[in-house]
C-alpha cells in the first residue's frame, strides 16, 4: 500500500506538495474548505469578469518550470505566459516611472528622470547578483535546528544579509533620489513589511524582477493553482472542495490524521498543513497541545499588514499599464501609519493591475476587469472596516481618477466585489487578515520560522508562507519542495533535485 498524505489546504503550497508527491507514487488526499481550489491565489468570477483573488506578479518562473518537470511533467502545456516589458508602471507626485527588465532602457529612464541615478542600478544588479548567488542556497534548504545556521553556506551569506541594515538602508547605498529607492524597495510590500524595517537581504525582491523578468500567465495567475491540482488528478490525487478540516487527528504528539467537519476522519502516515499558520495552530489544534504556538504566544508574534481590495468589473478599457502602483505624496507615512499606528492612511499607496491590456480572456470584448489593492493595518488595529469600508472604497476610487488616465470610474461599474481586512479573516481563514502571513523579521527567518517539518508534533509538515523561507508564490513554492524532500528523504526515495539559478546576461 502506498503511503497515504492529507493535505489540509489547496492554495499553491499545498497543491505543489500533493502534485509532486502524488507524481511519487504517493495516496494524497487534498481537503479545502471553501468550494474552489487555490487558497490566497484562486480565481475570483464576477459574471463575465475573472480576476486573481491574490498574487497577479509571477517571478521566478523556473522555480515553476523545476517543480513541473519533477512531476514529469511540462509547465507549458498548463499554462501559456506571456513576459511583462514594461513589468509595471510607478506614479509619484510629479512623475512616472516605466520599470523594465531592459537594462539599457533602464538606466536611460534613470539618467533621464532622475539625473546621477544609473551607475547606481548598475552596481545594484552586480552586487544583488551575488548576494542572489549566496542566499538562494538558504531558501532552498530546510533550516530547523540551530547548528544550521553555523553550516558553511549560512557563514558565506552573513555578509550578504546585512543583519544591522534595513530594505531602505540598502538601496540607500546605491540611489540618492527617495523615488528610485522605493521603486526598488516597494517590493517590501509582498511581505507586508516597512521598507525601514524589512531586513536588508530583501533586496533580492528587486532584483528578481530585474532579473528575471515578471509574467502574467493568460486566465490570471490562478492558473498555476488549477494546473497543479490537474496534475495532482492525473496522478490519482484527491482534491476534496467544501470539505473542511475540523481538528487534527492527534495521540501524544503523534499526527495520526484528520477530523472532517462533515464527521469523517481519515487516517494518513503524514499530514501536510497549508491552511494559514496562527490560524491552523489555533483552530486545528485543542488547546493545551502546543507549547511554542500556543494562541497566546501566537498572539504576541509580529504580523504582516493586510490588504483592502476591489475588483471591478468595467464595462469600458482606459489606457493604463498592466500594472500600476500609485505611491502616498508622503509615502513613509503612509507605511508607518499601515505597519507601526495602524491606523487608516488619509492617502493611501495603491496598486492596480489592468491585465485586460494583454489578456482579453479576463474580461467581454471592450470590457476590463480592474483589480485594486490597498495595503491597510491588520487587525490588531481594531479598525471598523464596517463602519469604514465605504469611505475607504471611495477614497480609493478617486486617488485613481486623481492619479492615472481612469475617469468617472464609478459610472462605468457593471460588477463589483469587496475583500477588507474581517473579509480576509472571518471568510477566509487569514490570523488576524494578516495577507502575508508571519512578518519576515531576523526574529522571524530561518530557523526562527515555524520550520517545514514541525517541531511541536510529529508527522506534521508545513508548506505556505507561514514556514521557512516565508511569503511571496517563489518561497511559497519553495517551502513544498523543501516539505516533500523532508519526507521523502524520510522514506528513502530520490528527492526532488535543485537546480542552481539560472545565469543573468551581461551581469559579471
Amino acid at each position: 500500500m502506498s503511503k497515504r498524505i492529507v493535505v489540509i489546504g489547496a492554495g499553491p503550497g499545498g497543491l505543489a506538495a500533493a502534485m509532486l508527491l502524488s507524481s511519487k507514487g504517493y495516496d494524497v488526499k487534498v481537503f479545502e474548505k471553501k468550494p474552489y481550489i487555490g487558497g490566497r491565489n484562486a480565481e475570483v468570477r464576477l459574471g463575465d469578469f475573472k480576476f486573481d483573488m491574490g498574487p497577479t506578479f509571477l517571478s521566478m518562473v523556473h522555480i515553476v518550470e523545476e517543480l513541473f518537470f519533477a512531476a514529469k511533467r511540462n509547465l507549458y502545456d498548463y499554462m501559456k505566459l506571456v513576459e511583462l516589458d514594461p513589468m509595471y508602471e510607478l506614479v509619484f507626485e510629479h512623475k512616472k516611472l516605466l520599470m523594465t527588465r531592459n537594462r539599457h532602457e533602464m538606466k536611460k529612464q534613470l539618467d533621464t528622470l532622475f539625473p546621477g541615478n544609473s551607475v547606481g542600478y548598475e552596481r545594484f544588479m552586480r552586487d544583488t547578483k551575488k548576494k542572489m548567488n549566496v542566499l538562494t542556497p538558504i531558501l532552498q534548504s530546510k533550516m530547523d535546528r540551530l547548528i544550521q545556521l553555523f553550516q558553511p553556506k549560512v557563514i558565506r551569506a552573513l555578509p550578504e544579509l546585512e543583519l544591522s541594515k534595513s530594505l531602505y538602508d540598502v538601496l540607500s547605498q546605491y540611489f540618492n533620489e527617495e523615488e528610485v529607492k522605493y521603486a526598488f524597495t516597494f517590493q517590501s510590500k509582498y511581505l507586508g513589511m516597512s521598507p525601514w524595517e524589512c531586513p536588508g537581504a530583501f533586496s533580492i525582491l528587486s532584483y528578481m524582477e530585474h532579473a528575471y523578468g515578471v509574467f502574467h500567465p493568460i486566465g490570471g495567475l490562478n492558473e498555476l493553482s488549477k494546473a497543479m491540482a490537474k496534475v495532482v488528478k492525473e496522478y490519482g490525487g484527491q482534491i476534496f472542495t467544501n470539505c473542511g478540516v475540523k481538528k487534527l487527528w492527534i495521540e501524544g504528539k503523534n499526527v495520526k490524521g484528520v477530523h472532517l467537519e462533515n464527521g469523517e476522519t481519515v487516517e494518513a502516515d503524514e499530514v501536510v498543513i497549508n491552511a494559514d499558520f496562527a490560524h491552523a495552530m489555533t483552530n486545528l489544534v485543542e488547546e493545551g497541545v502546543l507549547t511554542k504556538y500556543a494562541p497566546k504566544k501566537l498572539d504576541k508574534k509580529k504580523y504582516s499588514c493586510s490588504t483592502f481590495m476591489l475588483y471591478l468589473g468595467l464595462d469600458t478599457q482606459f489606457d493604463l499599464a498592466h500594472h500600476t502602483i500609485i505611491f502616498s505624496s508622503d509615502y513613509r507615512k503612509n507605511v508607518e501609519e499601515i505597519t507601526k499606528t495602524k491606523q487608516l492612511s488619509e492617502e493611501p499607496s495603491i496598486y492596480i493591475q489592468n491585465a485586460c491590456v494583454n489578456d482579453p480572456t479576463l474580461a467581454p470584448e471592450g470590457k476590463s476587469a480592474l483589480y485594486v489593492l490597498a495595503p491597510v493595518p491588520n487587525n490588531f488595529s481594531n479598525i471598523d472596516w464596517e463602519k469604514e469600508k465605504a469611505s475607504f472604497r471611495k477614497l480609493l476610487l478617486k486617488t485613481i481618477e486623481q492619479k492615472t488616465n481612469i475617469k468617472n470610474i464609478e459610472k462605468h461599474i457593471e460588477v463589483e466585489k469587496m475583500i477588507t481586512p474581517n473579509i480576509w479573516e472571518q471568510d477566509i481563514y487569514v490570523y488576524k487578515g494578516a495577507t502575508f502571513n508571519l512578518g519576515h523579521q531576523l526574529s522571524q527567518m530561518m530557523v526562527f520560522r515555524p520550520h517545514n517539518e514541525f517541531e511541536e508534533l510529529k508527522k506534521c509538515w508545513l508548506v505556505g508562507g507561514g514556514t521557512h523561507p516565508g511569503s511571496g508564490l517563489p518561497t511559497i513554492l519553495e517551502s513544498a519542495r523543501i516539505t516533500v524532500n523532508g519526507i521523502l528523504a524520510k522514506d528513502g526515495v530520490h528527492t526532488v533535485p535543485v537546480s542552481p539559478l539560472p545565469a543573468v546576461e551581461g551581469l559579471q
